[in-house]
């Protein structure tokens, strides 16, 4: 008999399903006898004892759905040893709804934050395994996060759809792209749908250097331009400062603008005078179906966990680095995040294309 709990933390992607998927059908088509406890809403569920038992049924015809059977939520790593409003001790909570059900492994679907509670779960001595979920591309130790291809995906298509107005009414256009703290997502998307300028929060941007780049394309005789805007992106005289000046000016432009694409864009008209527009896909790219490489990545890592808990190996992260799929100790990839090098092969080969950074 094994016995497992499965549960999905932080913002929802288009695999998670998938992946569970691959959870499930790898140890039940290898052992003989299996409990699937699947905790409601994300570690809340593991906190409050809100569960429920899965059986095959609920795994079945799940393959293309995007978000989570199991709904999710955000739990912030730093509040996990607060107290909640109740003074509830939410670790020790977690370990006894654990101990509770006679779980042999918490299998723990999430990002950087939700591997980092992972890796806390497994310090206070529960059996866990960590999948590597997020559109960002980020979490450290796997060269690829599932959901992240799907986003890329989705916001390609919001760049091609993008030109043919661009094109039409000569226009510079914004096309703003999730990512949170790195920039994989608006440069895979960038160079995957042909923007002439992308702007990602390792390469902090120079607003004359944009400029200048617009200025060239017109010149050159092409009427539009397109500009992927990671929505952490930075400029140079901000990234300049100490940690708490920058994040004092980051506010005082929030609260000035809905995003920093709004920023860049009036930046640019003031320069210009030409006609700025700002488009924002938002969460339409977390949503939707897996695509193909998505489904076979999850069913991969999946199929990996569904080993890993038979050989009675935890503690890990399933990733995949140089397309095999490997365990990585989670205690060697929890809190570390994984960037995008201002001189990655991508990068390079953007700007030997003549794709402007802003630097």
């Amino acid at each position: 008999m094994k016995r497992i709990g499965l549960l999905t933390s932080g913002g929802d992607c288009q695999a998670l399903n998938a992946t569970m998927r691959g959870v499930v059908k790898g140890l039940a088509n290898n052992v003989d006898e299996l409990e699937v406890y699947g905790f409601m809403n994300g570690y809340k569920g593991l906190i409050y004892g809100d569960y429920r038992m899965l059986s095959a049924k609920d795994f079945s015809g799940i393959l293309t759905r995007g978000g989570t059977i199991l709904g999710t939520s955000r739990q912030p790593f730093k509040l996990m040893r607060v107290p909640d409003d109740k003074g509830l001790d939410k670790v020790e909570a977690m370990k006894q709804t654990y101990y509770k059900l006679r779980l042999d492994c918490l299998v723990i679907l999430g990002g950087n934050g939700t591997q980092k509670t992972a890796n806390l779960l497994r310090e206070e001595g529960l059996n866990v395994l960590h999948l590597p979920k997020t559109i960002d591309n980020d979490i450290y130790g796997t060269d690829m996060t599932f959901g992240f291809y799907s986003a890329v995906n989705i916001a390609t298509e919001a760049i091609d759809c993008i030109h043919t107005t661009a094109s039409s009414h000569n226009r510079v256009f914004i096309v703003e792209v999730m990512g949170h703290k790195v920039g994989w997502l608006t440069l895979y998307a960038g160079i995957a749908g042909g923007a002439d300028i992308i702007l990602i929060p390792e390469i902090p941007y120079d607003i004359n250097q944009v400029v200048e780049a617009i200025n060239t394309r017109v010149a050159r005789g092409s009427g539009f331009t397109i500009l992927a805007v990671a929505e952490g992106a930075v400029s140079k005289e901000i990234a300049a400062l100490p940690k708490k000046e920058q994040k004092k000016k980051m506010e005082e432009i929030a609260k000035k603008y809905p995003s920093i694409s709004y920023k860049i864009s009036e930046d640019i008209e003031q320069q210009t005078g030409m006609e700025i527009r700002v488009t924002v896909p938002g969460h339409t790219q977390r949503g939707g179906s897996p695509c193909p490489y998505d489904r076979v990545l999850s069913t991969r890592i999946g199929s990996e966990a569904a080993q890993l808990i038979m050989d009675e190996q935890y503690g890990y992260m399933v990733g995949i680095i140089n397309g095999k799929i490997k365990k990585v100790p989670l205690a060697e990839c929890a809190g570390k995040l994984k960037s995008v090098s201002p001189n990655s092969q991508e990068v390079m080969a953007a700007k030997r294309m003549g794709i402007s950074f802003g630097d």
